[in-house]
């Protein structure tokens, strides 16, 4: 069925036979049974509904976490000097963060270093590394980058300084020639892992780590870090992810990191800290930094426990994120999203040389939740252009700007499923282009734009028992979306409009029963113009959630789209 706003939505196909087992085996309600099969959920996701499961340390036997620990405590006790590397991003960020807060506590020797955007690029190179080598490390750690950096990482070999990278991104043989890597991406028994972010695989390790020295440091203290950096990073909130945040909501006491709670209070939130908040609130403001030339900010709020230092870093970051939101809204406003669409390209490519380039990330993000494609935004930086892409559900963008770098179209680059980044000569715009197309049409003849949604239910689910069993799919995210339900034959009998953007309004089903609703974002689309003036039964497809204000909560359907 097609949609108001020119959307194919289908219902998700289930196995009745296997709803019926699970209502059984686990005595999960009927819609519960559909939603986590509809998810695929494994054994031990399953077993996360309803109890409260350990969250271990898998990597402790890990010859690469291994191999890893033991260079990490050799060049601590020999006292050498250690440079962390970390990216400019959220997840590069709190990884860094960490290994600040572990070198602090055992009072060792470092120094730490993020790239800024635009006068060192992206990741590990060497170019960066003749700056470094003058603060003469012994050792230097790159987190969330260096998996692409060969020719760096032999530049530090010659200069006879050792290197450890932790990393997520794609990485192809022949490996870097570091002294020890983490990354799941290897060939080397872990793939099964390859979802983690680099925040997580350095809370892992430097949980083993601790282990190894006896260090003081309780790891777990910083769980929020790898939560942030996860849902920042896209990582999908399934498997060792989701045990990771059911563990850090279950009891965290945003009083007791300085950092979060102040971003929080500033930003006058009135709710508890929730998931989105972190990926929709502070996200956007830690990365502020990074995009506007203020790259260390992030790691320096979230490695500090003085409150000044804290209070001005917070607000600092706030205000950059106001300027960000300035200038992205300048750039949108300036993008010709009907003759994009007549291009009709599997992959959108969109090449602005005046973009901030900061902002091609954010900008790439818009496009790509517009036309639910894979987009990638470039912009000019002095003699070269610079890139960045954000992809979907099904197409890995840090493969195909991997294998771009390996046939010299991009000059550097990295990424991984859903993100990437690069650099290329101006010259090579054109044959960038055809790469990716050609790339894409070789590896999906098309991507399926259907969208689905979990279940057809009556207006009468629309109660607290029906919302308890949604929420025992908690938290939602990447990779484990909050149920879209659709719900028939509706009418609109009041409209508000909120801000000038969103649509308040009540929703009154053929018997009589009346629902709160809203639809963000819709006053100037298809359906907020078909919510303020349609007069007929329409269908309505959202999610039923919790609204909670001034610590009141009442149940609330967000709209997503309408059929007549």
């Amino acid at each position: 069925m097609i949609s108001v706003s020119g959307r194919k939505w289908e219902e998700k196909k289930t196995n009745q036979n296997l709803i019926e087992k699970l209502k059984q085996d686990y005595n999960f309600s009927d819609i519960l049974s559909k939603l986590v099969l509809s998810r695929k959920f494994d054994p031990t996701e399953l077993s996360t509904i309803d109890n409260d499961l350990d969250l271990n340390n898998v990597f402790l036997k890990n010859s690469d976490f291994e191999k890893s620990v033991a260079l990490l405590s050799n060049s601590i006790n020999n006292q050498e000097n250690i440079c962390i590397l970390g990216d400019y991003d959220v997840d590069g960020s709190a990884a860094t963060s960490l290994f600040i807060r572990f070198f602090e506590s055992i009072k060792h020797p470092f120094f730490y270093y993020i790239p800024d955007r635009e006068k060192d690029g992206y990741g590990a190179t060497k170019k960066l590394f003749q700056k470094l080598i003058l603060k003469n490390p012994d050792l230097i750690i790159m987190v969330d980058c260096g998996s692409t950096s060969n020719e760096a990482i032999d530049f530090l070999n010659q200069n006879k300084i050792k290197s450890l990278v932790i990393d997520h991104h794609e990485i192809d043989k022949p490996y870097p020639r570091a002294n020890a890597i983490i990354n799941p991406k290897k060939d080397t028994g872990y793939i099964e892992y390859d979802y983690l972010c680099a925040t997580t695989l350095v809370y892992f390790f430097l949980d083993a780590l601790s282990q190894k020295i006896k260090s003081k440091i309780n790891i777990s203290d910083y769980l929020i870090y790898v939560l942030l950096a996860t849902v920042c990073d896209v990582m999908p909130l399934r498997k060792l992810n989701r045990l990771i945040a059911l563990e850090v909501l279950k009891d965290f006491d945003i009083k007791k990191n300085l950092a979060i709670n102040e971003l929080f209070e500033l930003s006058e939130k009135k709710n508890k800290l929730n998931i989105n908040d972190l990926g929709y609130l502070i996200g956007p403001i830690l990365n502020a930094g990074g995009r506007l030339g203020k790259s260390n900010y992030a790691s320096q709020l979230l490695s500090s426990d003085d409150l000044d230092i804290v209070n001005i870093k917070s607000i600092e970051l706030i205000k950059l994120n106001n300027r960000r939101k300035e200038i992205e809204t300048l750039i949108l406003d300036e993008i010709d999203f009907q003759t994009i669409e007549k291009e009709n390209n599997n992959v959108i490519i969109y090449y602005n040389p005046n973009i901030n380039e900061g902002l091609i990330g954010i900008i790439a993000a818009r496009l790509k939740d517009y036309f639910n494609k894979p987009s990638i935004v470039i912009t000019n930086s002095n003699e070269l252009l610079k890139g960045s892409a954000r992809s979907v559900y099904g197409y890995n963008i840090g493969r195909t700007i991997k294998n771009s770098l390996n046939k010299e179209i991009i000059i550097g680059g990295g990424g991984h499923n859903m993100a990437a980044g690069f650099t290329l000569k101006k010259n090579n715009l054109k044959d960038f282009k055809d790469f990716v197309l050609k790339d894409f049409s070789e590896t999906h003849t098309s991507l399926n734009h259907t969208f689905l949604y979990d279940a057809k239910v009556s207006s009468h689910a629309f109660n607290t028992d029906f919302l308890i069993d949604i929420k025992k799919l908690e938290p939602f995210g990447t990779g484990n979306p909050e149920p879209t339900f659709l719900i028939q034959g509706l009418k609109v009998i009041k409209t508000k409009i909120l801000n000038n953007k969103h649509i308040s309004l009540i929703l009154k089903s053929q018997n009589g029963f009346s629902i709160k609703s809203i639809s963000f974002n819709s006053v100037n689309n298809k359906v907020g113009e078909y919510l303020l003036n349609y007069k007929n039964e329409l269908n309505v497809l959202g999610q039923i959630n919790e609204n909670i204000w001034n610590n009141k909560k009442t149940l609330q359907l967000t709209i997503r789209d309408v059929i007549l």
